[in-house]
């Protein structure tokens, strides 16, 4: 009996809290409505409805960039001292009001509740660095070498930005994209994935709270992203442009952007090599394969896609992690003692359905998992492959879902042309105690980030970002507020 009161108290909480999350546009620091039809948001765990909200068409997406044009040259004037403040207060909001996030995302998107509170604390972190950084933008001031004047060099806002965010991690990558944004002295219009907006307009309220004026932050939910979209980054008043998500839409989206040369910051797709030495710490690499692979249920740019391990250690690590996995308890997420939820929507499953039965097509041992569960909820059991081939798609394709599949290699040379044979550079990442290898392949394996003896490296104060076919751009860090800032240079003659 108590458990049942127990979970209709959960549930009457979860009804409180979705029946306090906005479920209108925020244009001009008004909610408003839409002009489309309605846009339904489910949980993945259940495919129960959650909510639904406002559905903007494309001239609510020129009303949006029309209020950030307006805001743009005020929030530009406003000290940096006060966007900051304004930045920090939205960060002492954050941890006032983590519960509800936590549990937003884990309805919205599925993932447990202890990893959406981690993801709580982690976007929290980019309102508190940019609140930092906002006073801390520079330039430069000093003599020409031939003496003939003085240079002045200064750093300005670039102006109204256009922000996509993905659904797999709804409140970080919101904030990782705002928070530089304003803190640079930019407004912005912020279009949140279909899958999981919910976050995204609970955050924007919080900003109001914290006293960000009107028209220096918008948002628009649609599920006509691509006819939405276009008309605002064809827009000139526009200035700039971030997205993260794959690799295909960011193609498109730096052609539409190229003709009105607008600065971008793409966070695209990743292939990530998880590469593991005869010499390694197995344990610390096991740990390590767990959050690098199966955190956020495998969804995710930086998750370990293709592991490459010594033929030496191979068999013995593929036996460790599988019983690592074995424990992984499944489950609806907001259940404190689930840890492994669900995937987005039935079709991310039919994807990884179809990667697992390819690979064991092309000769790969099935060491556990590979099961698609009855029941209600878009889950897939936990995987991992060993004799994975070369002729594989998962080697090839980001996996985006929870299967580890195993290769193996002789040399260091090896591993390295493994890691880097893939049109991808995100992150790769490598265990070793040999110091002096690990330097080499931080040297070697082209990617824009890199764990040595670690599965998570993600950090508000690090630049994040890729190279190749992974994206453009940094996000985070002292790198990452310049994202939103132009140089400009001045010549004052000598007299």
């Amino acid at each position: 009996m108590s458990a049942v009161i127990e979970s209709a108290a959960v549930r009457s909480t979860e009804v409180e809290l979705l029946a306090r999350v906005p479920d209108q546009l925020y244009i001009d620091g008004q909610w408003v409505n839409g002009t489309g039809d309605l846009i339904v948001v489910t949980d993945p765990a259940t495919g129960r409805v959650l909510k639904q909200i406002q559905n903007a068409s494309v001239a609510d997406g020129t009303r949006a960039l029309d209020a950030a044009a307006r805001a743009a040259s005020s929030w530009a004037a406003t000290p940096a001292r006060i966007r900051a403040e304004i930045l920090r207060r939205a960060f002492d909001l954050l941890q006032e009001r983590r519960d509800d996030f936590a549990t937003l995302m884990t309805l919205e998107m599925g993932k447990p509740i202890a990893e959406a509170n981690s993801e709580v604390s982690y976007g929290g972190e980019f309102l508190r660095w940019f609140s930092e950084e906002a006073v801390r933008i520079s330039g430069r001031y000093g003599p020409t070498p031939e003496g003939t004047g003085t240079m002045v060099v200064t750093q300005r806002p670039v102006g109204p930005c256009y922000l996509i965010t993905p659904w797999n991690f709804p409140l970080a990558m919101a904030t990782r994209k705002i928070a530089p944004a304003l803190a640079a002295g930019c407004t912005v219009v912020v279009k949140p994935a279909e899958l999981t907006p919910l976050t995204t307009l609970l955050f924007v309220q919080l900003l109001e709270d914290a006293g960000v004026p009107a028209g220096v932050v918008n948002v628009i939910t649609t599920n006509q992203s691509q006819a939405v979209s276009a008309p605002i980054i064809a827009d000139p008043r526009l200035r700039k442009l971030s997205f993260t998500g794959s690799t295909v839409v960011g193609r498109a989206l730096i052609a539409q952007a190229a003709q009105n040369v607008l600065r971008t910051s793409m966070e695209l797709g990743g292939n990530a090599p998880f590469v593991v030495f005869a010499d390694a710490d197995l344990e610390k690499a096991v740990t390590g394969a767990m959050i690098a692979k199966f955190r956020n249920t495998g969804q995710a740019c930086t998750a370990a896609n293709r592991f490459i391990v010594h033929a030496s250690v191979a068999e013995e690590f593929g036996r460790r992690l599988t019983a690592r996995v074995n424990e992984l308890v499944p489950g609806p997420g907001i259940d404190p003692t689930v840890n492994f939820g669900p995937l987005v929507t039935d079709a991310a499953v039919d994807n990884i359905e179809s990667l697992v039965q390819d690979a064991l097509a092309h000769g790969a041992t099935l060491l556990t998992g590979g099961t698609r569960p009855e029941g209600p909820g878009s889950f897939y059991t936990p995987t991992v492959l060993a004799n994975v081939s070369a002729d594989s798609r998962m080697v090839r394709e980001e996996i985006f879902g929870p299967v580890v599949g195993i290769r193996t290699f002789e040399t260091d040379e090896e591993a390295i042309e493994m890691s880097n044979d893939t049109e991808y550079g995100l992150i790769g990442y490598v265990f070793t105690t040999d110091i002096a290898r690990g330097h080499r392949m931080i040297d070697s394996i082209d990617t824009g980030m890199m764990g040595l003896n670690t599965g998570l490296v993600s950090n508000a104060a690090a630049p994040f970002g890729g190279v190749k076919q992974s994206g453009l751009g940094r996000e985070g860090g002292l790198e990452g507020i310049h994202e939103y800032l132009s140089t400009k240079y001045t010549l004052i003659p000598a007299v």
